[in-house]
């Protein structure tokens, strides 16, 4: 059974209604300004349109549906589940049908990106429904969260392209008092294993500097490198989170895999601009890797 909402959805400045909304329009949650902001993440899901297809041995359904069940568990207090892309590992529609059925049985709003495995357009056609929105810029308690797309056609690194870099600065220039949290699936800065740092945000000095001037800025976010990571850095936090299915090991140079659970990140987002969070991880899943 979905639990009921904690705060209605309602169009502001916003499309009229969760799956409608426009990627450009600000989606306002009913929140008071005066209490925390919860969140939880989950990224690079990897879904296959074959539901019993395995990724270095993972069944990556089931363990996204662990990851799932942990959250159900553990917290009931989250307010929206951002999805930072890479959901599927094939961009089939088959494998957002999915994602679309499973995922509201959080009773959760869901926000999501694609990441370089995605297929946009697919996601755009099937990743949607009451509690799925394609929205990039929220409105939630004293707060505002964008979801920018770093992905580019074709290739496994990203980039954030001009007009994302656009949206941004508009959306933070429109809603100065809010404090910002910026999403997006390439890291920001380099995670410290030379194979997934080539393959990582281009430009990224570019991106960091372009986030400066925006001293509303609280936290930055994204997936992509399979790993947890955190640093703070001028009152700013930049934090990676674990893959809901295989993680890749740490401080490597070469393409390798951990043999930690799978995981989400949890986020409470306080009034007055304090971040706090956490890597939880499904050690109770049953899992048996694959090296090759």
């Amino acid at each position: 059974m979905q639990k009921s909402l904690p705060f209605n959805i309602y169009p502001s400045k916003a499309a009229p209604s969760m799956s409608q909304a426009s990627t450009t329009q600000a989606l306002t949650l009913d929140k008071p300004a005066s209490a925390p902001v919860r969140l939880v993440q989950i990224t690079d899901c990897h879904i296959y349109a074959d539901a019993d297809t395995r990724m270095r041995g993972m069944n990556t359904r089931r363990s996204l549906e662990a990851v799932c069940a942990l959250i159900a568990r553990d917290r009931d207090d989250f307010d929206a589940l951002l999805a930072t892309g890479d959901l599927s590992q094939d961009g089939s529609a088959e494998s957002y049908r999915y994602l679309a059925g499973y995922l509201p049985g959080l009773g959760l709003p869901i926000f999501w990106i694609p990441g370089n495995h995605d297929e946009a357009a697919v996601m755009a056609d099937v990743l949607v429904g009451p509690l799925i929105s394609p929205a990039r810029h929220l409105l939630v308690g004293a707060w505002q969260v964008l979801l920018l797309d770093s992905t580019l056609p074709g290739e496994v690194h990203g980039r954030v392209a001009p007009a994302q870099l656009e949206f941004l600065d508009e959306a933070l220039s429109a809603y100065p008092e809010r404090h910002a949290l910026v999403c997006l699936h390439h890291q920001a800065l380099e995670a410290g294993s030379r194979w997934i740092d080539e393959k990582g945000l281009h430009r990224s000095g570019e991106f960091r500097q372009r986030l400066e001037p925006h001293r509303q800025i609280r936290a930055v976010l994204w997936g992509h490198v399979h790993q947890e990571g955190q640093r703070s850095i001028g009152g700013v936090e930049w934090m990676s989170t674990p893959s809901t299915c295989i993680q890749f090991k740490p401080g490597i140079d070469e393409f390798g895999i951990d043999d930690r659970a799978p995981g989400y990140r949890e986020l409470t987002l306080h009034p007055d601009g304090r971040v706090e969070t956490a890597v939880r991880r499904a050690d109770a899943f049953d899992f048996n890797l694959e090296e090759n």
